[in-house]
């Protein structure tokens, strides 16, 4: 589904939310009403690759045929379903000890191979026909391409100035690169770093997860807006088990994927980052490989921005106005005690939400909202509603609370999402939380 302008949704938004009190008050609302209302909301992808990831892609002919990879001898599988190569990744980097990953041996680009993967020109143009209103290119600089590590990188510059060119008034092309320790010291795990002048070879010398976390609090921007960075696809116990973690690396990290590929959930990997302390917020990274799945997956980052412009985008990527979902347009948000989702209050104990979920697709019943709760630590459940399904929900309920830390918001639609197999008995988006301050 391509997502609205900012001008239809605000429309839509104040019928929608008109309907949903309506339906809970017998009385219409205004615009002040509406939570957020200062904010729109805007759709794209988090996490992709471009042609400058060589080792591994939707542009090789065949995946890897050796012990160890995931994959089958004789495994054939192709574009369009193209991030498939990008799920054995973390194994593909296990076979290289050096600070330069090459393709593995015995993979040969396809004679076409510029039809599913291309320069981050490629992938942002087609993101933009595609209704995407962002797109990060996010390339693993421990590549060939990005050696030797400097400012002046060829592949580096090169990302940065398409990433400029390609942004207008109706579309956000973003450069980052994705950092990706697998070996340690200090624990595993990918991160994407977002607008940053300069870059790391995550498999050089020295540079271990704490290393990043010091050299994100210091490191210059790309022009306008802020660094930020997110945890990729995280496992429950990655990252050193969430160790290193200080109040200055705490803004800069802000966000985290609990959906990656379209499909694959890491909402554990959540909890236990909101556990240990991570103030992150839920994205949405496609990871693709190539260029087919910008069109094929339909799950989405969303966030709340005043304007679809760079330092926009990246202040409400810096400020946890985000949601991730198996949706491709679902519209959510909500405020508690009058601040936005992402916000961190100041230790009150009775929380007032005011909750709106919509979707555009009115003539479609499996978008239909169907139910939504508030999660509070460790998971727990502290409300749910199961409203008549509707294509336009509002909610205000009241939690009296003096303990949790804090909360956020998961919905569930009738068809669960958009992607192929989707089930509507599990969440189809995950809402930033809102922080007790306690």
């Amino acid at each position: 589904m391509k997502s609205s302008s900012a001008h239809l949704f605000s429309s839509f938004l104040l019928v929608g939310w008109e309907i949903g009190l309506a339906t809970l008050t017998g009385s219409a609302a205004s615009q002040s009403d509406v939570p957020g209302a200062e904010y729109h909301i805007y759709s794209g992808n988090t996490h992709s690759h471009t042609q400058y990831t060589w080792s591994h892609g939707a542009h090789f002919a065949k995946p890897v045929e050796k012990p160890g990879s995931g994959v089958s001898p004789g495994d054939t599988r192709s574009p369009p379903r193209d991030g498939w190569f990008g799920r054995i990744g973390n194994k593909i980097h296990n076979l290289f000890s050096s600070e330069t990953q090459p393709p593995p041996e015995g993979v040969t680009p396809r004679p076409n191979w510029r039809k599913y993967q291309g320069p981050p020109a490629a992938h942002y143009a087609k993101a933009k026909t595609n209704g995407y209103d962002f797109y990060v290119t996010s390339d693993h600089t421990q590549e060939a391409a990005f050696q030797p590590v400097c400012p002046t990188n060829p592949a580096w510059v090169a990302t940065k100035r398409q990433a400029a060119q390609a942004t207008d008034h109706t579309f956000v092309a973003l450069a980052g690169f994705e950092h990706s320790e697998n070996n340690g010291p200090g624990g595993i795990g990918h991160l994407n770093v977002i607008n940053s002048s300069e870059y790391l070879n995550a498999l050089a010398p020295g540079i271990s997860l704490p290393y990043l976390y010091k050299w994100l609090k210091v490191i210059k921007p790309n022009g306008t807006g802020p660094v930020v960075a997110s945890f990729n696809h995280p496992e429950i116990d990655q990252f050193g088990n969430w160790a290193h973690r200080d109040p200055e690396v705490n803004d800069i990290i802000t966000m985290l994927e609990v959906i990656n590929s379209n499909t694959e959930i890491h909402y554990e990997g959540f909890l236990r980052a909101l556990a240990k302390g991570w103030k992150v917020s839920p994205v949405c990274g496609n990871d693709n490989h190539g260029l087919m799945a910008i069109t094929y997956y339909k799950s989405r980052t969303f966030v709340l921005a005043t304007s679809k412009t760079k330092v926009a985008i990246l202040d409400a990527m810096k400020n946890r106005r985000t949601y991730a979902s198996l949706d491709g347009n679902i519209q959510c948000r909500y405020t508690v005690n009058g601040a936005i989702m992402g916000s961190t209050l100041k230790r009150p104990d009775v929380f007032k939400f005011n909750i709106l979920i919509t979707d555009p697709d009115t003539a479609k019943t499996r978008d239909m909202i169907t139910k939504i709760d508030i999660v509070k630590d460790n998971g727990a459940v502290a409300l749910e509603y199961y409203p008549k399904p509707s294509h336009s929900v509002a909610w205000t309920p009241t939690i009296h609370d003096t303990t949790g830390r804090f909360f956020f918001l998961r919905v569930w639609n009738a068809g669960g999402g958009d992607a192929a197999g989707g089930d509507p008995k599990k969440p189809v988006a995950w809402l930033a939380p809102v922080w007790t301050g306690r």
